[in-house]
Formats: C-alpha cells, structure tokens, sequence
C-alpha cells in the first residue's frame, strides 16, 4: 500500500510545475502534489509521465530521479523535536 501512495505522489510531482531550480519547501511539495492528483486524478498523471517518457525520456529521467529525491525527504518520518 505504501509503495502505491509513494507511486502516485511521484506521478503527480512528476506533472506539476515545481522545479529542481525553485528548492521547493515540503510544503510546497505537498500542495503540488495534492493539486495534480485534483486535477488528473490518479490515471492522468500516469498517463503524462508515460507520456513524457516517450516524448523527451533523457529529460523524464532526470525529472524522475530529482522527484524521487524530493519525496524521500517528505515521506520521511517527522521527528519530535525535544526540547530540554
């Protein structure tokens, strides 16, 4: 189940307008992704990523790789700050 909510969040960064240049917040993250999944709904960001997989696959494969770095960042457990 995880690995299914991990794939869709991927697709719809993948779509969105964010950019590797912009240094998205987590936040910023979240809102794009929760906005595209509005927008095309699970089948439509998939069907955009195979899309640009074919159309431009050296770019797809860059954006891809810095999605699924973006993500491992924001589907991290938050830590508890402790404060002494």
């Amino acid at each position: 189940m995880i690995s299914i909510v991990r794939d869709l969040a991927a697709e719809a960064l993948f779509v969105s307008d964010l950019q590797p240049s912009q240094f998205p917040s987590r936040q910023a993250v979240e809102r794009a992704v929760t906005a595209m999944i509005l927008l095309h709904g699970s089948d439509g960001c998939a069907a955009e990523v195979a899309t640009e997989f074919g159309d431009h696959p050296d770019i797809a494969v860059r954006r891809m790789h810095w999605v699924n770095t973006e993500l491992t960042g924001v589907l991290a457990p938050r830590r508890a700050t402790v404060s002494h």
